[in-house]
């Protein structure tokens, strides 16, 4: 089963400064770690939402939202995408993770990425993507 790994936005990470050196080298030892065990598939930061765009749609209107997101009460500052037989696996690995945020608090969501077996049977999927493999 693959698993996204959120780490959820604080306002420093909105904020835009970019994690200390420190931050960065346990990072890298965790995503080392992950990768040593056939874990780690993806794994990005992502700026911070005053660079981003949303765009909203209703009916066949789109409407573009230029960051930031202030009326949002959570974001989502980088992920990964870990491969873990359960969510029990996949909790088991998050907690290893060191904590980076500067102010020692801070909240990771993990959720199962949907495969075709999640859709049901009456689900017929794209040939051409069927053949990606994960």
């Amino acid at each position: 089963m693959r698993f996204m790994v959120m780490a959820i936005a604080t306002k420093e990470s909105e904020a835009g400064p970019p994690p200390k050196p420190e931050a960065f080298v346990a990072m890298q030892k965790y995503n080392e770690e992950l990768i040593k065990a056939g874990v780690l598939l993806a794994a990005e930061g992502l700026t911070a939402s005053s660079k981003g765009a949303r765009v909203k749609f209703s009916g066949d209107q789109r409407v573009v939202i230029d960051g930031p997101f202030t009326e949002t009460k959570e974001l989502v500052a980088g992920f990964s995408i870990i491969q873990a037989k359960s969510m029990a696996e996949a909790i088991e690995w998050v907690k290893r993770a060191p904590n980076v945020s500067p102010t020692g608090e801070g909240q990771v969501e993990i959720r199962k990425l949907m495969d075709i077996e999640d859709f049901g049977d009456g689900f017929t999927p794209n040939e051409e993507i069927a053949k990606v493999k994960y």
